[in-house]
């Protein structure tokens, strides 16, 4: 791809590096933005730099926030004892967006992938086992893609944890098998939630 500016070329090479952007949709992002009023562009990018300069993770469930507790923990009104454990917070925003689940979350911040060189110690796992040897937990729902990553990270927290006095729960599998939840509608995940099952019956069906 030819280009007539050097400046235009390194905006749409920077544009192309987002996930599921190719060169041609970056051009085309990249005219879009020319064409705008310039203070658009510039609320962009203050939105942007804002965003990776000033964004918080919370210190209690690792989600992003603005706050160093975010909302959802800070809420005097969820359930804290049960912790629904999920990828990213993607599946928080699906999650959340059901309207049927007042507990708390913990985001791993991905999955066990040995292939892609991901192994527990890069996952928020070990926050994890602490919150359960406080034995202020009572239930766990592993809230993860129905993938041979996710039901593997499964099975490494279950294993860990086998010996404390907590429940493990799964989503029930209206969510199809290698669907990513934030892709699953509202009525699925909500009834995937709310008809959760024990992890152990999960396991005998693997």
């Amino acid at each position: 791809m030819e280009f007539s500016s050097k400046l235009l070329e390194n905006a749409v090479y920077e544009m192309s590096q987002l996930p599921g952007v190719g060169k041609r949709t970056a051009l085309r992002l990249v005219l879009h933005l020319l064409r705008q009023p310039k203070t658009q562009t510039d609320h962009l990018v203050t939105a942007l730099a804002s965003l990776r300069n000033e964004i918080k993770f919370c210190k209690q469930c690792h989600s992003i926030s603005d706050k160093d507790i975010c909302d959802i923990c800070s809420n005097s009104s969820r359930l804290k004892d049960i912790v629904c454990v999920v990828e990213d917070i993607r599946d928080v925003m699906a999650i959340e967006n059901t309207g049927q689940y007042r507990g708390l979350y913990h985001v791993l911040g991905g999955k066990i992938s040995p292939l892609d060189g991901i192994g527990p110690q890069d996952l928020n796992i070990s926050s994890l086992m602490e919150k359960v040897k406080s034995g202020e937990i009572k239930e766990l729902i592993f809230a993860l893609s129905a993938t041979m990553e996710g039901d593997t990270t499964n099975f490494y927290i279950y294993k860990q944890i086998e010996n404390e006095q907590v429940k493990t729960s799964t989503i029930a599998r209206g969510i199809s098998v290698n669907d990513e939840l934030e892709y699953a509608d509202e009525v699925t995940l909500g009834r995937s939630i709310i008809n959760r099952i024990p992890f152990e019956n999960a396991l005998k069906n693997t």
